[in-house]
């Protein structure tokens, strides 16, 4: 008898693996791929979300410091660039019948805005000497003439104190760029009528009461940014007079004198007349304001 217990130990050798053992051997390589697979996925996964976290963190600390280092918005408050609005609630006049009131058939364009009202002055260039000298020869001879025309104009239309000419005075030349834009402001709606909460609204309006006109005129020289009451004017600026422009008010009523000049709807001298006026009037019982440094 032949024993083939060898030989078949070592035909078994030389074939290999089985079939069996190259099946669990990829199966085990699959599996340890898909693991690697799901590592490496989860660490991208967080790697993302880290990084939009950290973006988002950034976007926040960028909006935060903005908002922080803003610089304020120039317009209303007490005495500073930037204040806290009051909100009084606008009072009945009692100086309302010496404003003419607007009867319900008095119509009137409506304003343009207080902006647009103040490009009425415009800054100078940089002209040459010889330009220069020409300049300051017509300005001299126009300041003659406007102080002429002042002159003309600073005289009461019958029935009040509004000044006459076309309700309008002469920009001056000799005041900051501010004071001839709040002017400018005056003078574009001098002649509007006076209605009872006129220009509170909107800027934009056909009729004015006392505080919209004096509101209107500030904001034309960007100093206020939005219409405020007779009452919330008590608070706007600083305390005391200004040296171009001073504010009086009280819960009921306001005015203000813009380089010496009284702008007020009471004592006006009709429904379309001038809110500019000649004589002054009797300030005891009003809170005064000017703007710092104006």
């Amino acid at each position: 008898m032949t024993d083939t217990t060898h030989g078949q130990a070592l035909t078994a050798w030389r074939g290999g693996p089985s079939r069996y053992a190259l099946a669990g051997a990829l199966l085990i390589a699959v599996l340890v791929g898909l693991a690697v697979a799901l590592i490496v996925g989860l660490g991208s996964h967080r790697s993302t979300a880290v990084a939009r976290a950290g973006a988002g963190e950034r976007e926040t600390a960028r909006t935060a410091s903005a908002r922080v280092s803003a610089p304020p918005v120039a317009t209303r408050g007490s005495g500073t660039a930037r204040g806290v609005r009051s909100n009084v609630a606008e009072v009945a006049d009692p100086t309302e019948s010496s404003s003419f009131p607007a009867p319900a058939s008095a119509r009137h364009r409506a304003a343009a805005t207080p902006a647009k009202a103040g490009e009425e002055v415009v800054a100078a260039g940089a002209p040459s000497d010889a330009e220069v000298r020409k300049e300051l020869a017509q300005m001299q001879a126009v300041e003659r003439k406007a102080a002429q025309a002042q002159q003309k104009s600073l005289t009461p239309v019958k029935g009040g104190e509004s000044i006459g000419g076309n309700g309008t005075i002469p920009i001056p030349t000799n005041v900051p760029e501010v004071i001839q834009k709040v002017v400018a402001g005056a003078n574009a709606i001098a002649d509007f009528p006076y209605v009872f909460g006129g220009g509170h609204g909107s800027f934009v309006d056909n009729a004015y009461d006392c505080s919209g006109s004096v509101s209107y005129a500030l904001a034309a020289g960007g100093l206020l940014g939005s219409p405020e009451t007779s009452g919330e004017l008590e608070s706007w600026g600083a305390p005391g007079p200004g040296r171009y422009i001073t504010v009086y008010a009280n819960a009921g009523h306001t005015y203000m004198y813009v380089d010496g000049i009284l702008y007020d709807t009471a004592g006006r001298s009709g429904v379309y007349a001038s809110r500019w006026q000649v004589s002054p009037v009797d300030n005891s019982g009003y809170v005064v304001r000017h703007w710092p440094g104006l």
